[in-house]
């Protein structure tokens, strides 16, 4: 069963709202690389090889991963998804689920033996969900090519180079391999005594791949709703703030305004003070000038009595 390939989601770099992360320590990591790490190893020589040759810059290959991420003729990878049984006959959470994971670690210890030409960077066997099963992910090479870099990435050259020849539409390369780590893979079910059910149809065995996508499609819509929740808490906090910022603004304005209105009254107090002080002045000035009148008044009327 071909897989879309989401390491992020092997890894549990992420947890799916289908993944019971009580049950994700009984998962097995077989191996885990970084992808980029992994194409230097394999092509960084051809690579160095290729370029020397190269009479032309613009014919020179800077980086071999960014290529063919680029380009439309190769995958970066390629993830293949196995998968014993259903949710109703070997779930995870029972024995049964145990048996499956016993059967597809057996399995995946002679993978890498089996397929020499599909170098597997990434494997993981999930036992968080509801059925145990297999994620394997592979980068496919040929060596020796008479085109392009002499090691390079070619699913169909690899599968060939392992014997499988394309024939009809529906027995290409893939189906062909696919067919026959089946029947390895049941023939390690043989050993714990359970029988590979044929489903008969070509659509019935993709029936994993299609609830594998339909979990990957659940986990991108949640992974949706969680982003545009978190939009419209940032777009409410933000309206908040900026009300807030509003507010602090206008205080700061009745604020500035008090301060004015503080200080045109300060003037007008010390005006006043002026004012009160010069009135005193002039009333005791006044007062001064009133006795002396009233004086003089005095006198002129002692002076009138004796005449």
């Amino acid at each position: 069963m071909m897989g879309r390939g989401s390491v992020k989601h092997n890894t549990r770099a992420f947890t799916a709202k289908n993944v019971d992360r009580e049950r994700s320590r009984e998962n097995v990591e077989f191996c885990h690389s970084d992808i980029k790490e992994v194409y230097w190893q394999l092509f960084h020589e051809a690579l160095e090889r290729y370029n020397a040759k190269q009479k032309r810059n613009d014919r020179k290959i800077e980086n071999y991963y960014e290529k063919i991420r680029k380009g439309k003729q190769e995958k970066l990878f390629h993830e293949v998804i196995f998968q014993i049984g259903n949710k109703d006959d070997m779930n995870a959470k029972d024995w049964q689920g145990q048996i499956a994971k016993d059967i597809l670690v057996e399995f995946m210890a002679d993978f890498q033996g089996r397929n020499p030409n599909l170098h597997v960077f990434s494997a993981h066997l999930h036992m968080d969900e509801e059925t145990p099963h297999l994620h394997i992910d592979f980068v496919p090479f040929i060596r020796n090519s008479k085109r392009g870099l002499n090691t390079r990435v070619s699913l169909k050259g690899a599968l060939a180079k392992q014997g499988f020849q394309g024939g009809t539409r529906g027995a290409t390369e893939w189906n062909q391999w696919i067919e026959a780590e089946k029947q390895e893979l049941s023939k390690v079910m043989e050993k714990y005594g359970i029988r590979w059910k044929k489903l008969g149809t070509h659509r019935k065995h993709l029936s994993v791949l299609d609830y594998e996508k339909q979990e990957r499609a659940k986990e991108v819509a949640e992974l949706d709703k969680q982003i545009e929740k978190s939009e419209t808490a940032l777009h409410s906090v933000k309206k908040l703030v900026d009300n807030r910022l509003e507010r602090v603004e206008n205080l700061a304005q009745i604020n500035e305004n008090l301060r004015k209105s503080n200080d045109r009254l300060h003037t007008d107090n010390s005006k006043l003070e002026n004012a009160y002080t010069e009135a005193e002045q002039r009333h005791s000035s006044l007062s001064g000038k009133n006795r002396l009148l009233q004086a003089e008044n005095e006198n002129l009327r002692g002076k009138n009595a004796k005449l």
